[in-house]
């Protein structure tokens, strides 16, 4: 399989602070990638570089051979994005707002219609295409942002948190859909807290930390190397975040006070 993210060295400060530390990593075509590590590790920073949202940045990030900083047109046409908090324009309906993302990367409006049509209703929003988003349900208005990240068929999707508000039938369904766009060749870039879904649906696992790569591997080196059972006590582990079951202790506690 050909590399078609390849992360050299990168480096990011906001201010004095250096969130992102030198990273190095290299996603191949098809992989579906778990970027996982605690608050403030840098998923997100990583995310909005390589998705041409932060340009300043050091060291190289590049989709597909080209260097994100320098060809973020070209890159943004062949990719998906679906935020952790998006501001959407909830004042406009699902097919007013496909509409307006398909004129964005010159699709076919009848066609962006009818696929987004189609897209709500596997989702079962399809009554719902023509009505104002302002009156949608968290987990409603998550699905829209699913299909609008995914509407112009992207080679890379990157994804943030995208399970929030979503209700355990959509999970099991965004689940399996994510691995089947794997399985015809697309490659996405999974960041969650959800350590389950990441353990059950990625080739691979990346671990940050502070800005920095403390582990990268399959699900099953990573276990190996630990001698961990589930990547939830891997990432507490790694992470050093091995005072919850003595602060769970103590919360009960001091309830029952």
């Amino acid at each position: 399989m050909d590399s078609i993210i390849q992360i050299q060295n990168l480096t990011k400060s906001y201010g004095n602070n250096l969130v992102l530390k030198g990273i190095d990593l290299d996603v191949q075509s098809g992989q579906i990638i778990g970027y996982i590590g605690p608050n403030g590790a840098g998923k997100s920073t990583t995310i909005k570089i390589l998705t041409g949202l932060l340009t300043e940045y050091g060291g190289s990030a590049k989709i597909a051979g080209l260097e994100v900083s320098q060809h973020p047109l070209e890159i943004k046409q062949m990719l998906g994005y679906v935020p952790e908090n998006a501001v959407m324009y909830d004042t406009l309906s699902p097919a007013e707002y496909f509409r307006f993302l398909g004129s964005l990367y010159g699709l076919d409006r009848r066609d962006t219609e009818q696929k987004g049509g189609e897209l709500l209703r596997i989702f079962g929003l399809y009554d719902n295409r023509n009505s104002r988003m302002t009156s949608f349900s968290k987990g409603m208005k998550q699905k829209v942002l699913l299909i609008s990240g995914m509407i112009h068929n992207p080679q890379i999707i990157f994804l943030d948190e995208p399970l929030s508000g979503l209700d355990a039938n959509s999970v099991i369904l965004l689940k399996e859909i994510l691995q089947r766009l794997s399985q015809t060749g697309k490659t996405l870039f999974y960041s969650s807290h959800i350590m389950e879904v990441v353990e059950k649906i990625c080739d691979r696992i990346v671990l940050l930390k502070e800005g920095v790569v403390i582990a990268h591997g399959t699900f099953q080196e990573l276990q190996k190397q630990q001698h961990s059972g589930t990547l939830e006590q891997l990432f507490n582990q790694l992470t050093g975040n091995n005072e919850h079951l003595a602060l769970a202790d103590e919360f009960v506690q001091i309830l029952s006070e």
